[in-house]
């Protein structure tokens, strides 16, 4: 670059630095693609097939479960059903067992919610806590809650209640299971549709 004479600067080639500032541009707008692509494509990978390998295949078997028969869960028996042992998942709240199969991108192994599965998730949804210390491995009475958390885990009660099925109780220490009848499980299921 050299000056004109009159305070301005040219170019060595005269528009040879027009092109160079297009190609630059060019090449801008080449390399902000590509980053936009690679998001893309990070973002699929992430949510896309959160499930991991075979997980459309674990989705379809999922689906494809029978309605499960209503009965009452110890801590123990629920610990089978987070979705890595056995495709069904489900989870307990305010003493309540749901079954979460249908949501299982959220509460499979590798849903944001997976820590829940299999588990009474009642004080980590009451205390927003997605940790595993917000969970107990023995029955959880949640007396040491207060009032405003105790009303959080009632309104996530009812949320469950009306996106999936209810399948029976989660059992105190030492309390014996219920026994259902086919109708009144017929009547339940009929009754949530």
């Amino acid at each position: 670059m050299a000056d004109d004479g009159q305070g301005r600067l040219r170019t060595e080639g005269g528009r040879a630095g027009g092109a160079a500032l297009a190609g630059g541009e060019i090449l801008l707008s080449v390399g902000l693609l590509a980053l936009a692509l690679l998001a893309a494509y990070r973002l699929y990978l992430r949510w896309g097939t959160r499930s991991g390998p075979g997980g459309a295949a674990r989705q379809g078997e999922a689906a494809a479960l029978p309605r499960m028969k209503r009965r009452d869960f110890s801590l123990e028996q629920l610990r089978e059903f987070d979705g890595a042992r056995n495709p069904r998942i489900l989870l307990a709240v305010n003493g309540k067992v749901f079954d979460v199969t249908k949501g299982s991108k959220f509460y499979g192994p590798e849903g944001p919610y997976g820590i829940f599965a299999g588990r009474d998730a009642s004080r980590g949804l009451a205390t927003f806590c997605l940790d595993k210390d917000a969970l107990r491995d023995e029955y959880d009475d949640l007396s040491d809650l207060n009032a405003v958390q105790m009303e959080s885990v009632r309104e996530w009660e009812m949320q469950f209640k009306e996106k999936y099925d209810y399948v029976g109780r989660l059992l105190k220490p030492g309390e014996e299971p219920s026994e259902y009848t086919d109708e009144e499980d017929t009547k339940d299921h009929t009754k949530q549709e």
